[in-house]
């Protein structure tokens, strides 16, 4: 007997799949749609923009409502759902680590410009503690942030080569609108932000807003993490065939800055683990007993600080955008003035744990070794009384105690930049734009690194003294190290560029562009001569001996640099909504203060220039597509770079390096919507990037930088009668990495899962959830960048932030 099946007919199949079809497209069709259609003004020739899709380069943006999904805990943090960006942002509000793809980058954000509305908020990226994500604040006045790499971004506005992170602020329109919002969460997290615009006259139209915050913090040191606020506002008119918006906006913000904490290091690096009695996900070595430190400056100069003031904010940002069509011409103008403190008043962990009996043991070798404290003595010491600092009380031999620098700079940042370009159709659609750019700005510091503090290894640390028998002091009140780096410093730099664009769209489907960008740049300098005291003229006092203070005279410092960037690309259209993309440039980034200052104090005549003008090449090959079901946007990159230098601040001074890298990769968004309300959402890279130029790290991995990352987000939206519930999440995976240039100090890969819930209460009123690191794992973003080499046992290094839970409840009017 032959055995049959029954199947199905093909044309019920076939019809079912086309309904479950034609029913996902009916429901995505209007936000693709917006998608397909969105327009970006980052990087485009006009300052009307070009549509995303149509592009032929890479640019990830984001919505108000994206960002809000994404729960970023800073400015930094945004750059998560951007592939290719890897942002350690643990240190908290401020003081970010942010690496680009195939760019090397030892700490801070050298290869990454922040903008608002198109302009650069200080026109140089990165300087000795200061990033720029830390210049700017996040809340309900910015509608979309665009993030564009590498690209035609060598040629236009500061001539930023890796990333430029630009933020659109919120106009008024003809309707009225705003909100209000509530937010509270782990920390005691009290957030009230707030957003008004609309029409104020015939073609006038404003926008208010801002937030004031106070929280904890994750890791609770005992007083307010966060405290402070914002307020902006712009104003437009509309011309005739263009338009002017004025803005500003005042931040006064105070934000801790989190460093390493204790932790166990196995297995060569690749298995971290807690530290016993320390909690590495919320815990942190700050207390409110050493929140207001001293640091002893020299003979009879003695300051006080707040460590509560941490890496904050204290700014003015005024600026303008101008746009006209006249006699056929398109003219843009934009520009902004930026003044500011950028303090950081911080604590920076240094030796690994130890016991207490080990470090005084420690001491007392170091004190004898020493023969102007055993002469002062009269004696060499044989042992040693270590106590608390305050209530008094001897510190158990097998206390763990590590020690961390209080330290202080004062950072002064002032800037004026503007950006002028036309362009004019000449027929054939052939569109040639030019412009110029310049900036002025300056940073005016006063540092005092060092101010070692002992401690024990807990939660939330006693100071300790210790005082050996033959009179030696090696710690009074918790300090038992002296400022080793305390310069004062002015710095002042102008750039002028001029650019010149051809943008030619062949026919239907093909367009091509190119750029160029001649750059000049003169950045001077005044820094003080250091020398070394006795602030009390007690070698007894070992703890600040060998202070280090300006000497009373200074070096004088300058440098001027020229450089050519340019930008080639071409986009051909498969479809209407579909493209490839390919593109070349060479870029640059010039000299910075830093590198000026670290330069000019070794040798003044022959290193200063000796330093090279950083060069960067990339090219580029993707695919872009939109539709209901599915869209991708996907990039294989390939960057050789050239002179770049690096510093490393250890416990005993700063380490110099210049070499240079190649990388390459695949960077990918992709999004599909199988079903009606689901859309499922994956991002991330992989790449390859390794050094070379320097016969001491050649070959090595490029620090910091994870070889694979990727974010798996899914969303659901639950029509419930006529509102909603829209359920989220993120799975993410961060490779292992290196944490420096040597490849000795492993980081293992990390897994964190986000999830959010967004309620429609009404057409006015929604509730929002939303759990970051949900399933508590640990992983590190940095080793103890205070050391060089391996270690294992008990270390020092900064994991990332435990679960934490915010809610919020927005009201709409």
């Amino acid at each position: 007997m032959k055995n049959t099946m029954q199947f199905p007919q093909p044309s019920a199949i076939a019809l079912a799949v086309l309904a479950l079809v034609a029913q996902s497209q009916a429901v995505a069709q209007d936000n693709v749609q917006k998608e397909i259609q969105q327009v970006v003004v980052t990087g485009t020739a006009s300052a009307s923009g070009t549509r995303k899709i149509d592009t032929s380069f890479s640019i990830t943006t984001a919505t108000e409502e994206q960002l809000k999904q994404a729960a970023p805990s800073s400015t930094a943090d945004v750059l998560k759902i951007v592939p290719g960006v890897y942002a350690e942002a643990t240190g908290g509000q401020s003081g970010a680590n942010i690496e680009v793809r195939g760019f090397p980058s030892g700490s801070d954000s050298p290869f990454v410009s922040v903008q608002m509305n198109g302009n650069p908020i200080f026109p140089v990226p990165v300087l000795s503690f200061f990033e720029g994500s830390s210049a700017f604040r996040l809340d309900d006045t910015i509608e979309r942030v665009e993030v564009l790499r590498g690209g035609p971004s060598t040629i236009y506005s500061s001539g930023q080569p890796g990333a430029t992170m630009n933020f659109i602020m919120k106009k008024g329109g003809d309707e009225p609108e705003g909100s209000l919002r509530f937010t509270t969460g782990t920390g005691s997290l009290r957030r009230f932000d707030g957003v008004y615009s609309g029409k104020i006259a015939d073609g006038w139209y404003g926008m208010i807003g801002g937030f004031y915050r106070t929280t904890n913090g994750v890791r609770d040191a005992g007083f307010p993490a966060d405290d402070g606020g914002q307020l902006s506002a712009s104003l437009t008119r509309k011309l005739d065939q263009g338009e002017l918006t004025v803005y500003a906006r005042s931040t006064s913000d105070k934000n801790a800055f989190y460093t390493g904490v204790p932790l166990i290091s196995s297995n060569n690096g690749h298995t971290i683990s807690s530290f016993p009695g320390f909690d590495p996900l919320r815990g942190t070595l700050m207390s409110n007993e050493m929140r207001n430190f001293t640091v002893e400056a020299g003979p009879g100069k003695t300051l006080t600080y707040d460590l509560g003031d941490g890496r904050g904010l204290s700014s003015n940002l005024v600026g303008a955008d101008f746009q006209q069509k006249l006699n056929g011409w398109d003219v843009s103008n934009k520009f902004n003035y930026f003044k500011g403190d950028l303090n950081t008043i911080a604590m920076f962990t240094g030796n690994n744990p130890l016991s207490a009996a080990d470090y005084v043991s420690q001491a007392i070798t170091s004190a004898n070794g020493n023969a102007a404290v055993v002469a002062a003595a009269g004696a060499p010491a044989t042992s040693g009384a270590i106590t608390y600092t305050n209530g008094g009380g001897t510190v158990a031999g097998n206390q763990q105690v590590v020690q961390a620098g209080l330290w202080a700079v004062e950072k002064k940042l002032r800037s004026f930049t503007d950006e002028f370009r036309v362009s004019k159709d000449i027929g054939n659609d052939n569109t040639i734009t030019a412009g110029a750019y310049i900036a002025n700005y300056s940073s005016h510091d006063v540092w005092y690194l060092g101010n070692s503090h002992l401690m024990t290894a807990t939660p939330n640390a006693r100071l300790i003294d210790v005082k050996l028998n033959n009179g030696a002091v090696v710690s009074r009140n918790g300090t038992d190290g002296n400022v080793f780096y305390a310069p004062i410093a002015s710095y002042d730099g102008r750039n002028t560029a001029v650019f010149i664009a051809d943008e030619w769209r062949i026919n239907d489907r093909i367009k091509v562009d190119a750029g160029m960008r001649h750059e000049k740049q003169h950045i001077s300098g005044s820094i003080s001569n250091l020398t070394s005291v006795d602030p009390d003229n007690n070698a007894l006092t070992v703890y600040n001996n060998g202070t280090s203070t300006p000497s009373g005279s200074f070096t004088g410092l300058s440098r001027d640099d020229t450089a050519n960037s340019f930008t080639a690309g071409g986009l051909y259209k498969l479809t209407k909504d579909s493209s490839v993309f390919m593109r070349a440039n060479q870029g640059h980034t010039f000299i910075y203060f830093d590198d000026l200052r670290n330069a000019g104090t070794q040798d003044v005549v022959n290193d200063r220039n000796r330093v090279p003008t950083p060069k960067v090449t990339q090219y580029e090959i993707g695919y872009k597509t939109a539709t209901p079901l599915y869209s991708a946007y996907v990039n294989a990159f390939f960057t050789d770079f050239t002179g770049i230098s690096f510093q490393q601040i250890t416990t005993s001074g700063v380490l110099y390096s210049v070499s240079g890298s190649h990388g390459k990769g695949v960077e990918f968004e992709l999004a599909l919507r199988p079903l009606k309300g689901l859309q499922l959402q994956l991002t991330g890279d992989w790449q390859d990037s390794t050094y070379k130029d320097n016969p001491t790290i050649a070959g090595n991995q490029v620090q910091r930088q994870p070889k694979f990352q990727y974010r798996f987000s899914p969303s659901y939206r639950l029509p419930i009668g006529d509102y909603a519930l829209r359920f989220y999440g993120t799975y993410s995976h961060i490779g292992a990495r290196w944490a420096d240039q040597q490849n000795t100090q492993y980081l293992p890969s990390y897994n964190t899962l986000d999830l959010g819930i967004l309620a429609e209460l009404s057409d006015k009123l929604e509730f929002r959830v939303t759990g970051t690191n949900v399933n508590n794992s640990l992983g590190l973003t940095e080793g103890n960048s205070r050391l060089v080499g391996a270690s294992t046992g008990p270390i020092n290094a900064r994991p990332i932030f435990g679960r934490a839970w915010e809610a919020s409840l927005t009201y709409r009017f």
